[in-house]
């Protein structure tokens, strides 16, 4: 539930989507406003007005605190619960926080990127919150595959800061792997594209006044015809 709870999904099919996720089967229960909602552990049931309130400072994916922000305030007019109800609680960046963050973006840049060639995987790193950085693993068709790639992981999440594209015989779950293919293959006057004054992750300490920041994408790719001279020695 949470997880689904997490997932950008067309409006009103919120439900079947977390049904599909516990195997095609969810319990629901109607609120006395009538919204349907999950057989949760606690159930708040209330209404948004127009009024706003500031909210925080919050500790958020990166660790950092995020700005106070004016958001709708919730006027509460019941609570559901179970007989001794669990209350799940997330620890603020903290491994189950970026895992809800960035695992439901995963998929969509694999299709994304999918659209403009072959792409074998999707990875948001650990390091870059599971949020912010992300590795693409492609089989190149054609020298520009790598920058048509970067720029449909872009597209597909926008909050995306870096993006590395790599071969298949790169492991991105290896970031020592990750490294060696930035050591071998990029040159820095080529491989490398900037895209400034884009719109960033509200969530990046480094975002302007205005909402935009810098994305950076790196072709970490061999050079196709030349693929001999990027292949390691395998030993016995």
């Amino acid at each position: 539930m949470t997880f689904a709870a997490c997932t950008r999904v067309p409006e009103g099919k919120e439900l079947p989507y977390a049904a599909e996720l516990m195997g095609g089967e969810l319990a629901v229960h109607e609120c006395a406003n009538g919204v349907r909602v999950p057989g949760a552990e606690i159930v708040l049931e209330g209404s948004i007005g127009p009024e706003t309130a500031a909210e925080g400072p919050f500790v958020d994916i990166t660790g950092t605190y995020d700005p106070v922000r004016q958001q709708p305030v919730i006027e509460f007019s019941r609570m559901y619960l179970r007989e001794n109800p669990i209350y799940h609680g997330i620890l603020p960046a903290g491994d189950e926080h970026k895992l809800l963050m960035g695992a439901p973006y995963e998929p969509k840049i694999y299709r994304a990127v999918g659209e403009v060639t072959t792409v074998r995987d999707v990875l948001l790193t650990k390091g870059g919150a599971g949020y912010l950085h992300g590795v693409v693993q492609i089989r190149k068709n054609t020298d520009g595959d790598a920058k048509n790639a970067i720029m449909a992981a872009f597209a597909a999440h926008t909050s995306l800061k870096h993006v590395v594209v790599v071969d298949e015989d790169i492991d991105i779950h290896d970031p020592y792997d990750v490294e060696y293919a930035i050591a071998t293959r990029v040159r820095g006057d080529t491989d490398i594209m900037i895209i400034t004054g884009v719109r960033g992750s509200s969530l990046d300490p480094m975002r302007l006044a205005d909402g935009t920041n810098v994305k950076v994408g790196v072709d970490a790719t061999m050079l196709m015809g030349r693929e001999g001279e990027f292949r390691r020695a395998e030993w016995p």
